[in-house]
């Protein structure tokens, strides 16, 4: 059995051993699946097609433009989240 502890700011640190099974690392998100009095924490995983049709596009364009849209997008969704 593993364990940690709660910080003041309700934080906690995951032991190196639980992020190692999860294969997560810095800066991955995790979800909490609340299930009656357990917690389950599972990584977050997203692939290509998960990302399919988040940025909306009107008639044909290029890989490129289609890149720095999404790129764009982002990076504003990001500015936002540290502010």
């Amino acid at each position: 059995m593993l364990s940690t502890r709660i910080g003041r700011r309700g934080q906690i640190t995951l032991p190196r051993e639980v992020r190692r099974r999860m294969k997560a690392d810095e800066g991955d998100q995790i979800v909490f699946i609340i299930d009656g009095e357990q917690v389950v924490i599972k990584p977050i995983t997203q692939s290509l097609l998960d990302l399919r049709g988040s940025v909306p596009v009107s008639g044909e364009q290029d890989f490129d433009t289609i890149r720095k849209e999404v790129t764009a997008k982002r990076a504003k969704r990001g500015s936002r989240d540290e502010g």
